[in-house]
């Protein structure tokens, strides 16, 4: 009888040794332009994201003034080792541009070819002629509002609309008090006196922090969206019961005739749906306050105009109106901190791996971020919207 082994004979014979290949170190030259983008006051790595960059060995070359609006000197980048200069053409001249929003097409010519372009990308606002500059100069550009990362979801994104949520419940109570024309309530539970009543249309990110501070701030909170998920998500993470409601006409009719604020944050996929209408509007209380952040989507109150940091308010049916759309920016250097924290581990991320190309093939979070691949056009939401051609990007790197 023989032994029965699980191994064939070759398998026990000794094999060569096989040695894992190190990936190269690279040194990475990164340009950050000074946004000229209207009413713009971000910048996408603060002082301490360059010290951390250049303690590694990377180089970081800074347009002046670039963070003056974040509250970050010329002095806080150069000591943190970042080259600092006036030549705006120098700084787009790198191999690796940063920025917070889409270079514009004057800007896009001073780009050498083959250079890295990260940034936004915010597909509403452009247009054709942008993407056939992209292609000319060969570049290779990632969006960083379509990174994910390992969970699944878009941290840029997320951070911002972090930012976005707490931010509405602060000005709307900023609004609210007499020196702003408002109806003089203040959030705060303060003893025998009624809270405010908040409204909140969908329970997204910027739902549900603005719910948090809202909360936070003793009001009393009814959140409304057409997504049952989404409603018992937003109880789970603020860890109490809420007045959730789907769209229900009759419920949100009743609920805006007695709210003090608004916050509107419904989101669609080329537009945000109109959930409130004029007439809605027209039988709020007088004094109430509507924060609009769905603006930047076309807004989802039917009286909403965009409007601007310096005047960034108007009333309609005795209701005061808030219709930024870049709500963010107004706490620059808070958002400046965040875009950062979200850049900077991708940047040495990509240092490690001794490039972006060996990054790309290891990191599908990252890879979802590419729309454009050594001038080819790797994304298919950009394709279809501008009726351009596109190639698989797992095509093209492996």
């Amino acid at each position: 009888m023989t032994d029965k082994t699980p191994f064939t004979e070759k398998q026990l014979l000794p094999q060569e040794e096989k040695l894992e290949i190190f990936k190269q170190k690279g040194e990475l030259f990164i340009g950050i332009p000074r946004e000229i983008s209207y009413q713009e006051k971000r910048v996408c790595l603060t002082p301490d994201a360059v010290n951390a960059l250049t303690a590694h060995g990377h180089r970081v070359m800074i347009e002046s003034k670039a963070g003056d609006a974040a509250n970050f000197t010329d002095k806080d980048y150069s000591e943190a080792g970042a080259m600092v200069t006036t030549d705006t053409k120098k700084v787009f001249s790198c191999p690796i541009v940063l920025k917070v929003e889409p270079p514009s097409i004057d800007e896009l010519k001073l780009v050498n070819p083959q250079t890295i372009l990260i940034s936004a990308l915010q597909i509403k606002t452009q247009c054709k002629e942008y993407f056939e500059e992209l292609a000319k100069k060969r570049i290779t550009a990632i969006a960083f509002e379509f990174i994910k990362d390992e969970d699944g979801n878009y941290p840029a994104v997320r951070a911002l609309s972090e930012i976005a949520g707490i931010a509405s419940v602060l000005i709307a109570s900023e609004l609210m008090n007499n020196i702003n024309d408002g109806n003089g309530l203040m959030f705060g539970n303060i003893s025998g006196v009624p809270p405010v009543e908040v409204v909140i249309l969908g329970a997204g990110t910027v739902g549900e922090y603005a719910a948090r501070s809202a909360l936070g701030l003793g009001a009393s909170v009814k959140v409304f969206d057409n997504s049952i998920t989404r409603l018992r998500k937003i109880q789970t993470n603020l860890g109490r019961p809420l007045y959730t409601s789907t769209m229900q006409p009759k419920n949100l009719i009743k609920a805006l005739k007695r709210c003090d604020v608004l916050i509107g944050a419904v989101r669609g996929i080329n537009r945000s749906p109109v959930v409130v209408s004029e007439t809605m509007v027209e039988n709020m209380k007088n004094g109430s306050v509507i924060i609009d952040v769905s603006i930047d989507m076309g807004g989802c109150v039917e009286t909403s105009e965009v409007t601007t940091h310096e005047k960034p308010t108007f009333h309609k049916h005795g209701v005061i109106h808030y219709c930024v759309p870049n709500i963010p920016s107004r706490y620059a250097r808070t958002a400046s901190v965040s875009i950062s924290n979200i850049f900077t581990p991708y940047l040495l991320k990509i240092g490690e791996d001794g490039g972006l190309e060996n990054s790309l093939r290891f990191d599908r979070g990252l890879r979802n971020g590419l729309y454009f691949y050594h001038g080819i056009l790797t994304n298919k939401s950009v394709a279809d919207w501008f009726g351009l051609s596109h190639r698989d990007i797992n095509l093209l790197i492996f």
